[in-house]
């Protein structure tokens, strides 16, 4: 997956705006007079997937009009030893000081998501279950956090509403059932691109799905057993997709008792912990 600057210039310069907008007073008092071009370090502090350093760039591009220097140690996409070099940047003292922390902002967080997709990623090693983001996203972070996720290793559910057909247990209820929302969606929208996902709360509403042709049926919020109960109902009929709560510590154990094609889990990005990254002038 690529991101391009068209994507994410406006959502720097808000997050500039956000945190500058009214300028710096500190860094304007003490570099007022003396604004020396000085080196910085980006450090980790733990070991962490790296992950958001086009958009770190991107917010010093913005800061310093592109008037810096910047040499990645830490490719996108690899792994951070703790106490590593990640990123080295010289410019104007006063740009560094009023980037760092939207920067780091970015890149921590993006971090955070790739680090965890990855080790969700790996807890599957072996497996044919995939793992699978949600919707559950920061509005207007949403790219960046499904790029982010896939930089880790997890793939992503479908970006938006109207790139996927998903009926839920709310669209079900206001159709009067599942058969005549897969109905309504058919007699809706006739294009060949999209398969047709079914969440189902229970063994039941499975065979109602089965029976309503569905390519891809959620198990939601259901235990083990009735997972792998609906698996072998479903069998090669449609796929099948679990999902609520699932976490790091039962996420391999549901995979290899239920046998599920894919896992969605939306704490990769709803509830992650930003990678520990430091930034420290060279002076």
């Amino acid at each position: 997956m690529r991101i391009f600057e068209s994507q994410i210039k406006p959502l720097i310069y808000a997050a500039l705006n956000e945190d500058i907008k009214g300028g710096d007073i500190t860094t304007d008092a003490v570099a007022l007079n003396n604004d020396p071009v000085i080196g910085c370090a980006v450090t980790a502090k733990e070991q962490a997937v790296v992950c958001g350093l086009q958009v770190f760039s991107m917010v010093f591009d913005a800061a310093a009009g592109g008037d810096y220097k910047i040499n990645f140690s830490v490719p996108e996409g690899c792994i951070a030893d703790k106490s590593q070099q990640i990123i080295s940047l010289e410019a104007k003292a006063s740009s560094i000081l009023y980037a760092e922390r939207t920067a780091l902002n970015f890149l921590q967080h993006l971090s955070g998501i790739a680090t965890l997709s990855n080790a969700a990623s790996n807890a599957l090693k072996g497996l044919e279950t995939k793992i699978l983001d949600t919707r559950k996203t920061i509005p207007g972070l949403r790219m960046l956090q499904k790029y982010a996720v896939k930089t880790g290793g997890g793939e992503n559910h479908r970006f938006d509403l109207s790139s996927g057909i998903l009926i839920k247990d709310n669209h079900i209820k206001l159709a009067g059932g599942i058969k005549k929302a897969v109905e309504a969606v058919k007699k809706y929208y006739s294009g060949l691109n999209f398969k047709i996902e079914i969440e189902t709360a229970d063994l039941n509403e499975v065979r109602e799905a089965l029976e309503a042709k569905a390519d891809i049926i959620m198990l939601d919020n259901m235990d083990s057993k009735t997972m792998k109960k609906a698996v072998g109902i479903i069998g090669k009929k449609a796929l099948t997709e679990a999902s609520g709560n699932i976490n790091m510590e039962n996420l391999r154990k549901i995979a290899e008792e239920t046998g599920v094609n894919y896992i969605s889990m939306g704490c990769l990005t709803n509830s992650v912990k930003p990678a520990d990254f430091s930034l420290n002038l060279i002076i």
